[in-house]
């Protein structure tokens, strides 16, 4: 029998009697409330769950949202005002001692709410355990994540096509979200980077007006959303004949990206995925260049749970979807990243996103 998402989570969040995911007002949106529901509409703001031992749910919904909430996971209560709410609240985790809260998401202002609605009560931090049960993805949320993939690859070798003398990052950006959009995409699952010349040099470009010209190495970083998952990729191109600089970091890229991915698999450290990668990089005129993680775990978020850098301690498991993305950044000059996602298996992965990642010039 399937265990659910919040049962996975009780069992790791020792010595509480509750667990409890508080929304705040757009943008702040503890993107675990989804999870734990799996629901596909409704906003949430203002909203909550309670999590009890035994693997059970309640969600705190408005009113406005109550007919979203029914279509998910748990026992619905809805109110109509604050003092509603709060005594909702109370009644339901009345006795509850210790309560896990998602410390990485709750405002200070719910936080602080929720200790003065109940002030015999000592508030924990369960992020762990949440981060834990969220970073091992279950079937459906595999499903949902390779399609988000496979409308990003799609796009990927599209690119080309969009590239002409005299075009601007911004342009190159709205036609790439538009065919995400028409590809089947929800939402982008960030802004996406469009980087011409000197810009691809700058890890997280922000689009301009800067026009294409004969010469340019050119970067585009997106994903999309697919029922609330996402994808993440990276591809670099030439537009033109390509600065041997520039050529050279590319393959140099290339080899780094298949040598940290040739580690990845369950039990592997992520830090010593990154340092496969970096002393491919660092062993060549490049020393240094690469200045970010290898990569990310991605879900929910295109960045969430831990990373693939020389500073983590986190141990991949089979389930995790990471992305694999080595790069080298030259001041004034240009940069070269290649990423895929990628999902760790027992004995390896495999790569979600699948598009031309030989050097191409156009």
């Amino acid at each position: 029998m399937t265990v659910s998402r919040a049962k996975r989570v009780m069992s790791r969040a020792e010595g509480v009697d509750a667990v409890v995911i508080v929304n705040s007002q757009e943008p702040y949106l503890d993107p675990t409330f989804r999870y734990l529901t799996d629901n596909q509409s409704g906003l949430f703001e203002g909203c909550l769950l309670i999590l009890h031992p035994d693997g059970s749910m309640d969600a705190v919904v408005s009113r406005m949202e109550e007919a979203s909430a029914r279509r998910g996971e748990g026992r619905v209560h809805t109110y109509q005002t604050l003092k509603e709410r709060e005594a909702l609240i109370t009644e339901l985790l009345q006795g509850c001692r210790r309560i896990g809260i998602n410390s990485g998401f709750i405002t200070v202002r719910n936080a602080d709410s929720l200790q003065t609605l109940l002030p015999s009560s000592e508030l924990v931090d369960a992020s762990e355990a949440i981060s834990a049960t969220r970073s091992i993805k279950d079937d459906r949320e595999i499903s949902r994540i390779r399609e988000a993939c496979r409308i990003s690859s799609m796009v990927a070798d599209r690119i080309p096509s969009l590239l002409h003398e005299g075009v601007t990052e911004m342009e190159v950006r709205n036609q790439i979200d538009i065919m995400m959009r028409d590809g089947g995409g929800h939402d982008n699952a960030f802004h996406t980077i469009v980087a011409f010349g000197e810009g691809a040099a700058e890890p997280h470009h922000d689009p301009s007006q800067r026009a294409l010209r004969k010469g340019d190495v050119a970067l585009f970083d997106f994903g999309c959303r697919f029922e609330g998952y996402c994808s993440d990729l990276t591809r670099t191109v030439f537009f033109g004949q390509p600065d041997p600089r520039l050529a050279k970091a590319y393959a140099t890229v290339s080899k780094a990206k298949q040598e940290g991915m040739s580690l990845i698999r369950a039990g592997a450290k992520a830090s010593d995925v990154d340092a496969q990668a970096r002393k491919v990089i660092d062993d060549s005129e490049f020393k240094g260049l690469f200045t970010h993680s290898f990569g990310h775990e991605i879900g929910m978020s295109v960045h969430e749970g831990g990373s693939l850098s020389s500073r983590s301690a986190l141990i991949l498991r089979a389930g995790m979807v990471v992305s694999s993305e080595p790069g080298i950044y030259i001041d004034g000059l240009g940069g070269i990243r290649i990423e895929d996602t990628v999902l760790v298996l027992e004995d390896g992965c495999e790569p979600l996103t699948d598009f031309n990642q030989s050097m191409t010039v156009i």
